[in-house]
């Protein structure tokens, strides 16, 4: 395999909110595990991935920037082999990601998405929107503020102000979900598959992002689940991802978050395997023409 050539687009530290550390770390555990196989991998940063002239027929890519993911979508217009696709980094954007899992029945929380200067607060109350989520719809999060919980629709007014100075213009307003909190992490045409209660560990991007809670172990089914996650990777065109859900207290659940590339820090020596089988097994000279 030492001919598979390989370009890895690291993630810029803006993009990675208190986790600059795992994501790195996840990456580069990757990269090694694809050079023990045989395989070259020419690290870039995302301002020297936009800069560079790209000769590999591989690209495996943490970056954000509306730059990196247009250049990465080039690429693979190009029939380069690019995990995860840039299409499907767009895809996680809030406002993409709502739409694409709602149009395909994926369990979503019900949502409004709005201009931030609209007045929506009748609007949330006609609708029995009363503990709500504010989050930026034009990107992921970045910084603390771009996913706001608000306890009744007149702080939800205010935020969503907030959010038009910002120069933030558009919003997904997600209704409160009550039940245990899970995180998901996954990778598309493998047998990997990982969660955990978040709660019950203290993980958490933001220590107050969220209102006080704890794990009831809610009983679900696990393979549901996972099923569930395999529809929303196809649906968004993410191979590599992770996300949250809440589990309601009769079993059912909801998908609230779907991430491109996550740090997997609970399971990372793992992950790395498996993401750089996942890339070998695309790579192969036999299913380069199918990728």
């Amino acid at each position: 395999m030492a001919d598979i050539r390989i370009a890895g687009v690291m993630r810029a530290d803006a993009f990675s909110p208190n986790h600059i550390g795992n994501d790195t770390a996840i990456f580069n555990l990757t990269a090694e595990a694809l050079r023990k196989r045989g395989c070259s991998v020419q690290v870039y940063s995302e301002e020297e991935f936009r800069e560079a002239d790209i000769s590999q027929p591989v690209v495996m890519a943490m970056c954000r920037e509306h730059r990196s993911i247009d250049k990465l979508k080039a690429l693979e217009d190009e029939g380069r082999i690019v995990v995860n696709s840039g299409y499907g980094i767009e895809n996680c954007t809030r406002e993409r990601m709502t739409r694409l899992l709602q149009a395909n029945d994926i369990p979503y929380p019900d949502s409004l998405i709005v201009n931030t200067n609209e007045n929506v607060r009748r609007e949330l109350e006609e609708g029995g929107f009363s503990q709500v989520w504010i989050k930026r719809g034009d990107f992921q999060t970045i910084h603390r503020e771009d996913v706001s919980y608000c306890r009744h629709p007149e702080e939800a007014q205010e935020l969503l102000h907030e959010y038009f100075y910002r120069g933030i213009r558009r919003a997904v307003i997600n209704r409160h979900l009550v039940g245990d909190l899970i995180k998901f992490y996954g990778i598309s045409g493998s047998d990997f598959f990982y969660w955990f209660y978040p709660m019950e560990v203290g993980y958490s991007k933001y220590d107050n992002s969220e209102p006080a809670s704890s794990t009831s172990r809610f009983p679900f089914d696990e393979a549901l689940l996972r099923q569930t996650c395999a529809r929303a990777s196809e649906a968004l065109k993410v191979r590599i991802y992770g996300g949250d859900c809440i589990v309601a207290p009769d079993g059912s659940f909801k998908i609230i978050d779907f991430n491109d590339w996550p740090s997997f820090a609970p399971c990372r020596n793992e992950a790395a395997l498996a993401i750089a089988k996942n890339i070998l097994a695309l790579a192969a000279p036999k299913n380069r023409k199918k990728a």
